[in-house]
């Protein structure tokens, strides 16, 4: 049996705006600030989608779902990794782990990252262990720094073949 693996990397970014909450790995986190997006703004899961898209050559979020598009203003970024979930089965690709990255100096998300966790890896049908949520500062530095907004690395591993156990 020949494995196929395949790795990518994903990379978002939004500023934030007027709002009272941020939506995080799909967990509505209670915020001073909202975030100025198409969709939810959830840069998690955008970066998590491009990363999978990317993965499997197939581009990015940008092209599967515009901004210039109406069905997604405002959408559940949930929906968006669900459609591109089905993309990869489709192809008959899985994903093996998913690693993200929030660069923020607020919201503090310690409190809800196991909640994050356990909602990204029910959207992609792996088990929780195989997803991982850190997040980082920057230490008052750049754009983050000065708390004008929030980006998100992701780094997954998808896969054509079963993983022996």
């Amino acid at each position: 049996m020949t494995l196929d693996m395949r790795i990518g990397h994903g990379y978002d970014a939004h500023r934030f705006g007027p709002g009272d909450h941020v939506v995080l790995a799909g967990v509505r986190i209670p915020h001073v600030r909202g975030i100025v997006a198409h969709s939810d703004g959830d840069v998690l899961i955008h970066a998590l989608c491009d990363a999978l898209l990317g993965a499997a050559a197939l581009g990015d979020i940008g092209r599967h779902f515009p901004d210039s598009d109406p069905r997604y203003r405002g959408a559940d970024s949930r929906e968006l990794l669900r459609a591109v979930q089905a993309l990869l089965q489709a192809r008959q690709l899985r994903v093996v782990n998913a690693d993200l990255t929030l660069v923020a100096e607020a919201p503090r998300v310690a409190a809800h990252v196991n909640d994050m966790r356990g909602f990204l890896a029910a959207d992609l049908a792996i088990g929780i262990d195989a997803v991982n949520i850190k997040a980082t500062t920057t230490e008052g530095m750049g754009w983050i720094g000065r708390g004008e907004g929030l980006a998100a690395h992701a780094v997954v591993l998808i896969t054509s073949g079963s993983v022996p156990a």
